[in-house]
């Protein structure tokens, strides 16, 4: 029999699960898959995501939901618990925070050919120990990626104020509609410093957010890497240095020297902060970011983590940037270009203030000025918030 402590702690958290607000991947995904996979940085509303689906079912009964760091596996299995669950006509099973239970892909793995009348659903805020872990589940598990709120969802979540989605074709055509009386850039500074986790209606916003960077720090990395306390100081030095810089130009001597790492470890550091989503590396034309092409930027993953790393010294100009490429990655493949900001796939983008000219984009039809601090645009110039409505 399925212990009953499992089930009064699942009635606990849906009852204390927000409805009124879904996030944007919810009907992204393919919830009547067998094995469904969700993962993405810590914070950005994995498990109230899952908890909604639960309470949005009619046969809620045959539902269960747990978290892979309950003490119930101190001493027991997930295949045990699959298995209990089972015989009590259990259909959908789902686990939360799943890497946090050693060997859960091969548990998984074994559950899922077990199992065949069992739905299992994951998540995992570690995206490193998940996709380690996926390899063993093969072509069994169908994996989404969750970002953290674009300001569409801020706007929707935190003041109630709904925008559709927009199409980057309909965002350049200024197919954008406004609500009357709307002025949308005081929310907007407000969004770029304190908006792109579900979290930011709780008080001590910086604190928890500083929590999930050294979380990610000193126990997802390390714990992924096998790497000791004095290499994990090194990564958070590393986050240290590019914030200083960020939009970074990748100089590799210069940072094996600062750090005094090997050239053959800085690439692996750079690529375990980008995939635990603390920074994003934007690619050339060669590859793209879906690619290999070579690193041209490296930027911090979004705009509340540049100030939580710099506060009142962080720039605007970079904070814009930011924005635009956290925000665009989502539904396109965003490139380096040469002489602008980015590239999306014909067209050219440069990102800048009210005052941003027109001269990186002379001669070239698709060239597109992105603009802050203006509320309308017209012919080939954008307001940078826009482009926060596309998801």
């Amino acid at each position: 029999m399925t212990d009953f402590n499992l089930i009064t702690y699942m009635n606990e958290e849906l009852r204390r699960t927000p409805t009124a607000f879904r996030r944007y991947m919810y009907d992204r995904i393919l919830w009547e898959d067998r094995m469904v996979g969700l993962v993405g940085p810590r914070g950005v509303g994995k498990s109230t995501m899952v908890k909604q689906h639960i309470l949005l079912q009619p046969d809620r009964e045959q539902w269960l939901y747990v978290s892979a760091d309950n003490s119930y596996f101190y001493n027991h299995t997930l295949i045990g618990l699959a298995d209990e669950w089972v015989k009590e006509n259990g259909r959908h099973l789902i686990i939360d925070e799943v890497h946090k239970y050693k060997g859960w892909s091969r548990e998984l793995k074994q559950i899922y050919d077990t199992h065949p009348e069992l739905q299992v659903i994951f998540t995992g805020s570690s995206v490193l120990d998940i996709h380690q872990g996926v390899a063993d589940l093969s072509r069994r598990v169908l994996m989404f990626h969750m970002q953290g709120l674009s300001f569409r969802e801020y706007l929707k979540m935190s003041k109630d104020i709904d925008f559709p989605v927009y199409s980057l074709d309909e965002i350049l055509h200024h197919k954008v509609e406004m609500p009357i009386d709307f002025h949308p850039l005081p929310l907007f500074r407000e969004y770029l410093a304190k908006g792109y986790y579900p979290f930011s209606n709780l008080p001590g916003y910086e604190l928890r957010l500083q929590q999930v960077m050294t979380q990610t720090l000193e126990v997802d990395i390390p714990q992924y890497a096998g790497m000791n306390v004095s290499t994990s100081r090194k990564l958070a030095r590393l986050l240290a240095i590019l914030s200083e810089s960020a939009p970074y130009k990748p100089n590799m001597g210069n940072l094996t020297v600062e750090l005094s790492v090997s050239k053959n470890d800085l690439p692996d550091y750079l690529v375990y902060l980008e995939k635990a989503g603390l920074i994003a590396q934007l690619r050339d034309e060669t590859g793209g970011l879906r690619g290999l092409g070579k690193v041209e930027k490296i930027f911090i993953d979004n705009s509340n983590l540049m100030y939580a790393l710099k506060g009142r010294n962080t720039n605007i100009g970079s904070v814009r940037e930011t924005f635009f490429y956290n925000q665009m990655r989502v539904n396109n493949d965003v490139i380096a270009a040469k002489n602008t900001d980015f590239r999306i796939m014909d067209y050219i983008f440069e990102v800048g203030g009210a005052k941003k000219g027109h001269r990186q984009l002379e001669n070239d039809p698709n060239g597109i000025v992105v603009r802050d601090d203006i509320e309308f645009g017209h012919a080939n110039i954008v307001p940078l918030w826009h482009f926060g409505l596309n998801y």
